[in-house]
């Protein structure tokens, strides 16, 4: 796909790139039917969020809206560079492609904007020079092969035209002013024989001119454009204002309603589409008869934005993956891509709406389903990671060996840490089928092998081995046979304590939550008694989670779910009447440790952040084996988890986060029990990076003890801004670099004060932000603290070089820069004496001086002397100041002669010229009669002038403005004699009168127009006649006359006639007619009024005749009324 060609200019733009944008859309010229892409670069390093584009065409159209086919989008974005790249595609470019385009690219309080053009070109023909030669035909395999050739009825012609030569004829031209009628002829002379393909070319040259309509003045435009929700009106304008129209809606007929109001105003009609919706973008219709109006409605969306963007997801392999995002509107049609490839609805993605709520879900995720996911809507976009860990399987809880004695149960329990997992059990090798005595179970991460009713072939090693996975638990049943002995009646008690099993001497280890029952042998005789006690209580409970069990030569020691507190040493006493036996044991209960403590971050980076925590204070009786560690953006539900291998270290960094995006982290503890409950959650932290170093640190100005320094922000600043910047400095060849401020300073410059005088020094600035501070940008050439010398001179700007004129009232404020070192004394002199004026100030800086005056008054005119002075140096500057006012009236004005149809006169310059020249005179004349004043002259330079073009017979006195560059004086000066025009001997012939003949009938010049109208809403119908003499006049209704009924009221204004009906019912509805009639004849208009719904006040006034054939009840009203 070709990319737009760089023209020499671009329109509407510069050529040096501004704003946010690398690089610009440029315009183009494209041939019909090919493909063109456009390419945008945006900036993104001084962003704090993502830039929002948007590509219009012309002033209005959205064409995010028309993303298809036709017109295509794309976006990328570089890491590196922080640069995002738009592409916008138009494939197989039609004529209306042609215009004037814009993109738009904004960010906060950020915004730019270019324009591009776009020409269409035809395709290009080639056309033979010989027109006859498009329609010859070759070939060698004879007539019916090949085009048609008449290359020897050619030739032919050729030697018959050196013997008659012919002028050169355009048959095109003469084809395109033919009738069809003559085609054939003319062809036949010319040598054509492909009479379609004539006909073709020729249908291609000639142009279509519009069809004047005779049915509308105005026609609807070409394409309407309304906001969803927002209201749209269409227009169209008629020759006949009487006439109907109908409005068609994709060749359907539209019925008025609320959402549809037709109005009609004279010749004007109107279509109202309140409430825009999608179901209105369509094609509309307005027909007036045969005539037809086009026009198409585009209904444009608002963008739609995502409320809740996508967090980062990461799951082990064969797991359900969902990203989930919410938008602004429900049932928006959002775009789920991968790679830039659009994700479909198929076996392996499912995509789910539930309102707001747009979810992506992946049934079993794999290694290939690695990578960023985005989700795009017309106003925005989100973008996810996934990240997908190869599937390892935990070992929570593994069986324990067992010793069981005959016709008991054993029970061998494991726990792991997928709870999908299944597998099988296996004895000595041989898979265990279950049976009546043999049970397995699978509930959640719990396997369970139940052997009931134990006996002695069940002795061997059990193995559980979880299916996919190269790992096996294995344990022992030990069968305990119980054999009975002859023993003496005097047979001391002895307990037969076994633990061997449990690792260490007379300990047992047990875990929390499980049941532990300890079996102790006890032979005697006579029977012993036992007593069971931890520490110095005794056990005697029977029932109850701590129990004793006791049979004859057994006694059982039971916990049900073993708690922290049962943990301790327990000791079990037998006697009998031959001696007494004793034995100590430990019980240690084991748990998944208590949560990390304190889990906060120590530091951060551009997309990194370091994390510790304190170990937790209980470890659970078993070590502490490492961590388990999640992250979540703050605001969302959602933790990803950072590695699945435990982490021995209490520091750790996480990498791949987001700059300038909060995060919040939490904890796990692993012991060779479990994982432990997550810690708190940390305090949100954001990863960011210090700025670069500022750039171009140079010395603006230097005194004995100070020095004045500038630079500029850094190149990148990054997501944290720069809070302030710290100005350092150290004498050169030292490295003890001294603040020069305790605070950042926010502008960029400052001075550095109490410096060592005569020292060479170097400086050097550094930014700060949130995240520390950036890398020093240092001076490279050591500055001597001593203050330069400089000669004082005053910069006097170009407007006060000459003499500076200012009107009376207006402000006058004059800055006059100056140099000089050290800061010199300013002075100021008006007329050569000390300025003690108090309604002129003063402002001395030290580069400049201010002089102000908040009014001018005339008598500030005059020449103000400005000095600086540095000891024995001086320079002085004049400045002349004059302020001018309006003049006062001209002295002595004096008609000075009088002659035919003129008058001279002469006057005298004003005394108060105000402080300027007199530009000119305006001189006015009025008579008698009227005494209205008219302007002869304006601007007149001399103190006289000739007032010509006088009327013969009147009597005229002047007056005079005088006029400078503030304007006509306020006061006027009149002329002290008048001006006579004397009359001449002529005789005027009066000619007879003749009064003209005004009659004429009646003739309505506005027709009554159709109306509809809602009941119960009052209502009024006009017209407009003229007539000589008056005319009087009749209302119809149904051709009945109208009387004198309070629900209708007539008048008649200057021949303006209105009919007002009050509150109209359904039976108002109907034909109304306007009659006039007077002596030179009548003429008659009429209407038809429609009144629709059902008024809630509708009031039905008649009055009742009784007809003597039919007894029916008629209206039967007149009114007579008489119009000028």
């Amino acid at each position: 796909m070709p990319e737009a060609k760089k023209p020499e200019t671009v329109p509407g733009g510069q050529s040096e790139l501004t704003g946010l944008f690398v690089e610009r859309p440029e315009s183009t010229t494209v041939t019909k039917g090919k493909n063109v892409t456009f390419v945008a670069k945006v900036d993104s390093s001084d962003l704090l969020r993502k830039p929002n584009m948007k590509w219009l065409k012309g002033k209005w159209l959205d064409l995010g809206s028309k993303a298809g086919k036709h017109v295509q989008f794309k976006e990328a974005y570089d890491r590196n560079s922080k640069v995002y790249t738009y592409e916008m595609s138009i494939i197989k470019v039609v004529e209306g492609d042609a215009g004037g385009y814009r993109c738009e690219v904004t960010s906060k309080d950020k915004c730019d904007s270019c324009t591009f053009e776009v020409t269409v070109e035809a395709v290009q023909e080639e056309q033979p020079a010989n027109i006859l030669d498009a329609f010859k035909r070759s070939g060698d395999a004879g007539e019916d092969a090949g085009d048609l050739d008449f290359s020897a009825l050619l030739k032919k012609r050729e030697k018959k035209a050196r013997d008659e030569p012919k002028e050169d004829v355009d048959v095109w031209e003469i084809l395109k002013d033919a009738k069809p009628c003559d085609y054939e002829k003319i062809a036949f002379d010319y040598g054509i024989t492909d009479l379609r393909g004539l006909l073709k070319r020729l249908k291609k040259m000639k142009k279509v001119e519009p069809k004047k309509s005779d049915a509308f003045l105005k026609k609807l435009e070409q394409c309407y454009s309304v906001d969803k929700g927002k209201r749209t009106q269409m227009h169209v304008e008629l020759h006949d204002p009487n006439v109907q129209v109908k409005w068609l809606k994709n060749g359907v007929e539209i019925k008025p309603s609320a959402k549809y109001v037709f109005e009609c105003v004279g010749n004007k009609r109107t279509l109202t589409i309140n409430k825009s919706n999608l179901s209105d973008d369509a094609a509309y219709e307005c027909v007036v008869g045969e005539e037809k109006s086009f026009t198409e409605v585009f209904v444009k969306e608002p963008p739609v934005t995502i409320t809740k963007l996508l967090d980062d997801v990461h799951v082990v392999v064969g797991e359900k993956v969902e990203f989930e995002c919410e938008v602004s509107e429900e049932g928006a049609n959002v775009k789920w891509m991968k790679d830039g490839v659009e994700l479909t609805k198929d076996g392996k993605y499912r995509i789910k709406k539930d309102g707001k709520k747009h979810t992506l879900v992946i049934n079993e995720a794999t290694i290939e389903d690695i990578g960023m996911y985005y989700v795009y809507t017309n106003g925005g976009e989100s973008k996810g990671e996934l990240e997908v860990e190869a599937k390892e399987l935990e070992v929570l809880q593994s069986i324990a060996d067992l010793s069981v004695k005959a016709c008991e149960q054993a029970m061998f329990k494991c726990e792991v840490s997928d709870e999908k997992v299944v597998g099988k059990w296996f004895k000595d090798g041989v898979e265990v089928k279950p049976g009546n005595r043999i049970k397995m179970s699978h509930i959640g991460r719990i396997h369970k092998l139940t052997i009931d009713d134990v006996k002695p072939q069940d002795d061997g090693n059990y193995t559980f081995v979880p299916e996919g996975y190269a790992l096996s638990l294995s344990a022992k049943l030990n069968f305990i046979e119980i054999k009975i002995e002859y023993v003496p009646r005097q047979d001391p008690p002895k307990i037969h304590l076994d633990t061997s099993s449990t690792g260490s001497k007379n300990t047992i280890v047990v875990v929390a939550g499980n049941k532990l029952r300890l079996d102790v042998e006890i032979t005697g005789e006579p029977v012993p008694t036992v007593c069971w006690m931890k520490g110095d209580t005794v056990i005697s409970e029977a029932e109850g989670r701590v129990r004793v069990e006791t049979r004859t030569t057994l006694s059982s020691f039971v916990i049900e779910g073993a708690e922290r507190t049962d943990e301790g040493q327990y000791s079990i006493i037998v006697t009998n009447p031959a001696g007494e036996d004793r034995a100590e044991l430990t019980v240690k209960i084991v748990d998944v440790p208590n949560p990390p403590e304190n889990v906060r971050c120590m530091g951060v980076g551009e997309d990194t952040a370091t994390i510790t925590w304190d170990p937790p204070k209980f470890d659970g009786g078993a070590p502490i084996k490492g961590y388990l560690m999640e992250r979540k953006k703050q605001g969302s539900s959602r933790w990803t988890k950072l590695n699945f291998e435990v982490f021995e270290s209490t520091t750790y960094e996480a990498k791949k986060m987001i700059e300038g995006v909060f995060y919040e982290m939490r904890v796990f503890a692993v012991n060779g029990i479990g994982i432990s409950q997550p810690s708190g959650n940390s305090k949100p932290f954001m990863p960011i990076a210090p700025t670069s170093e500022p750039t171009r640190l140079t010395v603006e100005d230097v005194t004995d003890s100070t020095c004045a320094l500038k630079w500029r922000p850094p190149e990148r600043v990054g997501a944290g801004g720069v809070d302030g910047y710290i100005i350092e400095w150290c004498k050169e060849g030292e490295d003890n670099w001294v603040e020069a401020n305790k605070e950042p300073v926010d502008k960029n410059t400052y001075r550095v004060k109490g410096l060592p005088t005569g020292e060479k020094l170097l400086f050097r600035v550094v930014a700060m932000n949130i995240a520390g501070r950036s890398p020093p940008c240092t001076m490279k050439q050591s500055v001597i603290i001593r203050e330069i010398m400089e000669y004082p001179k005053i910069r006097l700007p170009r407007q006060l070089r000459t003499k500076f004129i200012r009107k009376v009232g207006e402000k006058i404020n004059l800055v006059i820069p100056f140099q000089g070192k050290p800061r010199p004394v300013v002075n100021w002199l008006k007329d050569g004496e000390p300025l003690e004026n108090k309604s002129v100030g003063i402002r001395t800086s030290d580069f400049d001086t201010i002089l102000f005056i908040r009014s001018a008054e005339r008598d500030h005119s005059g020449t103000y002397t400005l000095s600086v002075q540095i000891d024995n140096m001086q320079d002085k500057a004049d400045i002349h100041i004059q302020i001018v006012d309006k003049p006062g009236p001209p002295i002595n004005v004096m008609v000075t002669d009088v002659w035919g149809f003129n008058a001279a006169l002469e006057w005298k310059p004003p005394k108060d010229t105000g402080n300027t020249d007199i530009t000119g005179y305006t001189i006015q004349k009025a008579d008698k009669k009227t005494q209205g004043w008219f302007t002869v002259y304006e601007h007149n330079r001399r103190p006289s002038c000739t007032a010509s073009d006088l009327v013969m017979g009147n009597e005229y006195s002047f007056r005079v403005f005088s006029e400078n560059i503030c304007g006509l004086s306020d006061e006027v000066a009149f002329s002290k004699n008048t001006a006579i025009i004397g009359k001449t001997d002529l005789e005027y012939n009066k000619p007879a009168f003749k009064e003209k003949d005004m009659s004429s009938s009646p003739k309505f010049t506005a027709p009554l127009v159709d109306r509809v109208v809602v009941a119960g809403y009052s209502t009024a119908i006009s017209c407009a006649v003229r007539a000589y003499p008056k005319a009087k006049i009749v209302w119809m209704k149904n051709k009945m006359i109208i009387g004198e009924d309070p629900k209708f009221l007539m008048q008649n204004n200057q021949g303006v006639l209105t009919l007002n009906i009050r509150k109209p019912g359904q039976f108002d509805g109907g034909k109304y007619s306007c009659k006039a009639i007077n002596d030179l004849g009548e003429d008659e208009v009429e209407c038809r009024l429609e009144v629709r719904g059902t008024g809630t006040h509708t009031q039905c006034h008649a009055f009742t005749h009784r007809h003597a054939q039919t007894h029916t009840h008629t209206h039967t009203l007149q009114l007579l009324s008489y119009s000028a």
